[in-house]
């Protein structure tokens, strides 16, 4: 998934952890953040510390990949995530 902000690295992460059944706070017990920390990365704060994502996206299994935009060769990912599914899955339990 390309990532263009970073609400949509937000995105990434809600998605996931609302996959994984997990609560904000949950979460960030498993990363050693605080729940509000959570709260604000997950509405799109502009100001996160890369540290705490870093952690954050640990803690949720994922990796960030980084790609030369202009490498016409990079493989794009073979898998993106789709919110809306996500979402309504969860809804649904």
């Amino acid at each position: 998934m390309k990532i263009a902000s970073i609400r949509d690295l937000a995105a990434v992460a809600r998605g996931r952890r609302l996959a994984l059944g997990l609560s904000q706070g949950d979460l960030a017990v498993k990363a050693g953040v605080s729940r509000d920390w959570v709260n604000s990365f997950e509405r799109g704060k502009p100001t996160v510390e890369l540290s705490h994502v870093l952690r954050l996206f640990d803690a949720l299994d994922l990796r960030i990949d980084v790609t030369d935009r202009d490498d016409r060769s990079a493989e794009p990912m073979s898998r993106s995530v789709d919110l809306d599914a996500l979402l309504e899955a969860y809804q649904n339990r």
